[in-house]
């Protein structure tokens, strides 16, 4: 019997597994893929998640590991390239975030969970929740074998596109869907302290130096926009044709990529489905995009995803009643994230709309308007402290 059961080692998951060990519960954190992992995510971390990051195992790793500070947001659509600072943010151990590649970082976090005290079971599916009684009953499989979990509560974590064992797959294709695209590059001629948001007919996405001497490009691109890529570049890869689509479409990212060498396959996930979800239902505590989800065009999944965890984390250490937790827990959420998730769907709209180079222009004469947009997004916004 454990106090916890947690589904689902991301960022957001093995967050919470560590929090709650490190204050004495026992927990069972449960990852259906094997570390390391690549994984669709744009990779940005802002300042204000980094406190999450810093206790003594894991800071030393991640200073060494993560790409540069990032000091400048930018913009580049059609023939712009424009850039502007980054707001600081206010109370943070440092004022900038960085990025670390999702390979390098879920195996650290999950380290960090276990060195806590949780127990991992990893590669192990939930495949089935009952309720019994005043707990849970989790049955999880790997290969043939089987085993039955028992836990006061059940967290879930496991992401928005990924079926749970609990509720009926009911999405249907649409043309409107968002599809997720990412590769790694080398030898690019990106400023390293500059991520920019990319803006292209269909789509948008962002470029950002990670671990390694890599740099990310991550994008999403509507269903209808990667059938319209693929039938002009015929014998290319999903992600390719893409790609040329963006070259297409921004001088900015041409020229930073012209030269540069692809470092491992394209990868591709979803589709996403942005909004607010619930955070508790029939007994299960939801968090990172399970519980809800921006638009990536802010760069902040996996910020909003451990802060979450340390949302949930901080309630359920503070009372043993579970529906007061799950009250005040979604109260917080509500609070924390709802704000920028609405920013991020007006950004997405805005720079997917035909006509949204017309206002580019503006943005060229009050660059400051990238900042004020960061700021919408959560870069600036202190919630762990």
């Amino acid at each position: 019997m454990h106090d916890a059961l947690i589904i689902g080692a991301g960022p957001a998951g093995a967050t919470a597994a560590r929090l709650l060990a490190s204050e004495g519960w026992s927990v069972a954190l449960i990852e259906k893929a094997e570390f390391p992992r690549r994984k669709v995510c744009g990779e940005f971390i802002s300042a204000t998640s980094l406190p999450l990051l810093y206790d003594d195992r894991v800071r030393d790793e991640f200073l060494r590991a993560a790409g540069p500070e990032i000091r400048r947001v930018g913009l580049f659509a059609k023939s712009a390239a424009l850039s502007t600072r980054m707001p600081l943010a206010a109370g943070s151990v440092s004022g900038w975030g960085r990025a670390l590649g999702r390979d390098r970082l879920d195996t650290l976090l999950v380290e960090a969970a276990v060195n806590a005290g949780a127990a991992l079971w990893q590669p192990w599916k939930a495949v089935g929740i009952a309720r019994e009684g005043e707990h849970f009953a989790c049955t999880i499989a790997c290969g043939e074998a089987q085993r039955q979990l028992r836990a006061r509560l059940v967290i879930a974590a496991n992401g928005s596109w990924e079926k749970a064992p609990w509720a009926a797959d009911v999405r249907e294709h649409r043309h409107s869907d968002l599809l997720a695209f990412k590769a790694h590059f080398r030898n690019t001629r990106l400023s390293p302290e500059l991520m920019p948001l990319l803006v292209f007919p269909g789509g948008y996405g962002g470029l950002v130096h990670s671990d390694g001497g890599r740099v990310s490009l991550s994008c999403c691109i509507r269903r209808d926009m990667l059938e319209t890529c693929r039938k002009a570049h015929p014998g290319l890869s999903a992600g390719e044709a893409v790609l040329r689509h963006i070259f297409k479409n921004s001088d900015g990212v041409r020229h930073s990529l012209i030269d540069a060498e692809l470092d491992g396959a394209w990868l591709a996930a979803g589709p996403i489905r942005p909004g607010i979800r619930p955070r508790y239902a029939d007994g299960i505590f939801y968090i990172g995009n399970a519980a809800g989800e921006a638009h990536p065009i802010i760069a902040e999944g996996i910020s909003m995803a451990m802060q979450s965890a340390w949302l949930l984390s901080r309630r359920l250490l503070q009372t043993i009643d579970t529906a007061e937790a799950a009250r005040l827990y979604a109260r917080d959420w509500r609070a924390a994230f709802a704000s920028r998730i609405y920013a991020a769907a007006a950004f997405a709209r805005l720079a997917m709309w035909p006509p949204a180079e017309t206002v580019l222009p503006l943005i060229e004469r009050f660059p400051q308007i990238l900042r004020w947009g960061a700021t919408l997004s959560g870069k600036t916004a202190q919630i762990v402290r």
